[in-house]
């Protein structure tokens, strides 16, 4: 490989990350389709933002036992999945500042770390607030998991923003291989 190759590859470490979250949402989605009902066109995202125990009551009646298990299959899956997109976006930040050596762009950098390890938490205490939802939904249980799940797609958002403004305001764009 010459040089210029060596410099535009991804880190082994990126790439085993991505496969990962690729492969985790994957297996999110999937297990997301028993949950699409008319209570939860969303599935798991609709339980996800159900802002209070009555409908969160509803979307797990409209689920049954079945689609229950499901969820929370779901739910645990994601655990999983946290970690590895988060580790990914991060070794991806890291990827796109690796010829980035003003202190401005690392501030963004810092930034941007920072929101997806926000989301990533996030995620994490959603999952365990709506764990807790399951039996007897309430109120504040589910207003806490759905202002959780908003902080989360905010982080996701803004830091991946971030790193679309990282690679639009490179002077000199990376050669294409």
């Amino acid at each position: 490989m010459d040089s210029e190759q060596e410099r535009t590859a991804l880190p082994n470490s990126l790439k085993a990350g991505l496969l990962s979250a690729v492969a985790l949402f994957t297996t999110l989605l999937v297990i997301n389709q028993p949950l699409l009902t008319g209570s939860a066109p969303q599935g798991i995202i609709s339980f996800q933002l159900a802002g209070n125990a009555d409908q969160a009551t509803a979307i797990l009646q409209s689920w049954g036992p079945e689609g229950s298990f499901w969820a929370r299959v779901s739910l645990w899956v994601d655990f999983l999945f946290v970690p590895a997109y988060v580790l990914s976006m991060i070794l991806l930040t890291r990827h796109l500042m690796r010829d980035r050596p003003g202190v401005r762009e690392r501030m963004v950098a810092r930034w941007i770390r920072a929101l997806f390890i926000t989301a990533g938490l996030s995620d994490v205490a959603e999952n365990v607030l709506l764990l807790n939802n399951f039996d007897a939904p309430t109120d504040l249980v589910s207003l806490s998991a759905t202002v959780c799940a908003l902080i989360k797609f905010t982080g996701l958002t803004l830091g991946t923003a971030g790193l679309v403004i990282i690679r639009a305001a490179r002077r000199h764009p990376l050669p294409h291989s």
